[in-house]
């Protein structure tokens, strides 16, 4: 009995975006919070806040920052080191205690310290009751991001072809960007489905398998 192209899918080897600076891929949406990273450690500062919603390219920014600063990953009721650059991601309402969250920040406020925060929400949406955690968190670098537009998703998405040696035209990325969740993580997946695809039935990326690789995606057709 022969096998469908699908039935022959070849092993994916893993491709993940990559997370050094020159990697990071600019546009309006994305544009403070670059600059943030770019600026450590001369922050205006010493803790700064990446707002924004899901497949705003938060964790990106700070895995990148990280690199950069050599930061101390932290998990909320983690000791705190003060002097050091630290990271903590996503943070949501009644995910820390006030008081552990203070003392961070004051570690972070130390000489050689900082503390980069990631959210899907504002720091006045964090149920914070600590009157003197209140007024440091009126004081750090909030910055937004925004939904990826399309600027955004062209460019990543051009970066991540390249980055699997594929060559697909415009108008199939636009094809794709009018298509696709807006999300930096979306757009990962599809082009790692695309390349599986392309792979197995030796073609082409065209809009039709665009098209199937979306639906696939959507579906978790392919793990």
């Amino acid at each position: 009995m022969s096998l469908s192209p699908v039935d022959q899918l070849p092993l994916d080897l893993p491709t993940t975006a990559q997370a050094a600076r020159a990697d990071l891929v600019v546009a309006s949406s994305n544009s403070h919070a670059a600059a943030c990273v770019d600026a450590w450690p001369d922050w205006a500062a010493p803790v700064a806040v990446l707002a924004g919603p899901t497949g705003s390219g938060k964790s990106h920014l700070a895995s990148i920052w990280s690199s950069m600063s050599h930061a101390v990953v932290l998990s909320p009721g983690d000791a705190v080191l003060a002097g050091r650059a630290m990271l903590l991601e996503d943070v949501t309402a009644g995910g820390f205690s006030d008081e552990w969250l203070f003392h961070a920040m004051n570690a972070a406020m130390q000489p050689g310290g900082s503390l980069l925060i990631t959210s899907r929400q504002w720091p006045g949406e964090w149920g914070v009751s600590l009157p003197d955690l209140q007024s440091r968190l009126r004081l750090v670098h909030l910055v937004e991001l925004h939904e990826p537009n399309d600027e955004l998703l062209r460019g990543v998405l051009f970066k991540l072809f390249a980055d699997r040696q594929l060559i697909v035209d415009a108008a199939v990325i636009d094809y794709c960007i009018t298509r696709m969740e807006r999300s930096l993580a979306s757009a990962l997946a599809v082009v790692r489905q695309l390349d599986v695809l392309s792979l197995a039935r030796k073609q082409a990326i065209t809009k039709p398998l665009v098209a199937e690789a979306l639906r696939m995606t959507e579906e978790g057709a392919i793990a």
